[in-house]
């Protein structure tokens, strides 16, 4: 780090600052939480606190490091295109965005046409709700409660109301919600045939990773074309070889109309975000190519970053370790439940999209924290504290996934005496 550029006298002062000039109720939520985490040196599957602290990374930052912190290909062809590249002019045709998009399209579905730019996810999903507007020239789109797309202009208004709500963005006219999992109330919602698309993660994250049931996606993607709609599959989280596939999507048979990517798409170190998009919601691009403009959508040295990311997630060898470090990590995670069957209530799990159920409202905000002290870093999910996010990497080894599985027994079993000392279960 730059020593005459980033200088404190103390991790204290450090965080006393954050809360002046930057974010105090969030600064103040994670030392309350006992996560007084200030992220130093990052590097494969790990992450340093200023102090030195180590933690296995399992969070990733919602799968932006599935490759791990600063790969070292990843690292070494954005350094080497540096001396050629610089973000670029979004005007104008470019080599890389072209190559990039290229690429895209031949790992997309089959009915994928064209892909569209963005500097991060918020902003593609924007893209995408845009796009599906003109081509049906309608407003309404549909998503599922408790969804999380983003905190952007329109991307805000499909998710929960505890944030559309404190920005004043909750249309519900325009944006209605429907559960998960319940086909009828997609229907009733459907039918009318005024909603342009429906748009939903394969698995919704930030409430915790609910699998969908047998059939579920194909039926919504069936309503989608009776009754006229676009289906917007949002693989921000869960693409990019997660499930072991390269997009999750594709397990169901499902050719999106839209599809959104973002977060891991770069490894990480430079933002970029892609929309690819059929043929049949293609039309403004021929119809006014400036019709969506973003000086940082598409920077050139997010695309080689991209391109390289993209290649490295698509080697046979990476698919294949994804689903035996998988089933190592199912397996070893299902012994730990055994042992603490009442407190450890579930696994949700799709590859390496993971999350785990516990027997309290709050109750992986517990994990959490014992996860922290015992050096690994997982999240609750926001939209449903009983579960813990966990998402290793897609790169990970048996040697740090068995030693992954060590510290998380110890933190369960730390947390069930943590949480019943609290009363939060008997």
């Amino acid at each position: 780090m730059s020593e005459d550029l980033i200088a404190f006298s103390s991790k204290a002062d450090m965080l006393e600052k954050s809360k002046t000039y930057w974010n105090p109720d969030k600064t103040q939520f994670w030392s309350d939480s006992g996560v007084p985490l200030v992220i130093d040196r990052r590097e494969d599957y790990f992450i340093y606190d200023v102090s030195g602290k180590r933690l296995i990374d399992v969070h990733l930052n919602g799968g932006t490091y599935n490759l791990g912190h600063r790969n070292p290909e990843v690292s070494h062809a954005v350094t080497a295109a540096m001396q050629h590249f610089d973000i670029g002019n979004h005007h104008f045709p470019s080599l890389a965005r072209t190559a990039l998009a290229e690429a895209l399209i031949s790992s997309a579905p089959k009915n994928m046409s064209k892909v569209v730019y963005g500097s991060g996810g918020g902003e593609a999903i924007d893209i995408a709700l845009k796009t599906a507007r003109h081509a049906t020239q309608k407003r309404k789109i549909v998503s599922v409660i408790k969804a999380y797309h983003g905190h952007t202009g329109l991307a805000l208004a499909t998710g929960d109301e505890r944030f559309s709500n404190l920005f004043l963005s909750d249309r519900p006219e325009e944006f209605p919600h429907v559960p998960f999992n319940d086909l009828q109330a997609m229907e009733d919602i459907l039918r009318p045939r005024d909603v342009a698309a429906m748009i939903m993660e394969t698995i919704p994250a930030t409430y915790g990773f609910p699998l969908p049931e047998p059939g579920y996606l194909e039926g919504v993607k069936k309503l989608c074309e009776t009754y006229d709609a676009l289906y917007i599959a949002d693989e921000v989280q869960t693409g990019l070889m997660r499930t072991g596939e390269l997009w999750a999507i594709t397990k169901h048979g499902i050719e999106p109309d839209i599809m959104v990517s973002g977060k891991g798409i770069s490894g990480g170190m430079y933002p970029i975000s892609a929309v690819m998009v059929s043929e049949r919601a293609a039309g403004w691009l021929s119809e006014d190519g400036f019709g969506h403009i973003s000086t940082f959508g598409g920077a050139e040295l997010g695309c080689v970053a991209a391109l390289k990311t993209l290649e490295i997630t698509t080697r046979p060898e990476t698919r294949s370790m994804v689903h035996y470090i998988s089933d190592l990590i199912g397996r070893g995670l299902r012994e730990i439940q055994a042992v603490y069957p009442d407190w450890f209530t579930g696994i949700r799990q799709n590859g390496l999209v993971m999350g785990l159920e516990f027997n309290d409202p709050q109750g992986a905000k517990y994990v959490m924290r014992e996860l922290y002290d015992g050096g690994v870093w997982a999240i609750f999910s926001t939209l449903d504290p009983r579960v813990l996010q966990f998402k290793p990497g897609i790169l990970v080894t048996p040697a740090l996934a068995e030693e992954l599985l060590d510290r998380v027994e110890v933190a369960i079993g730390r947390s069930a005496i943590a949480a019943r000392k609290a009363g939060a279960f008997a």
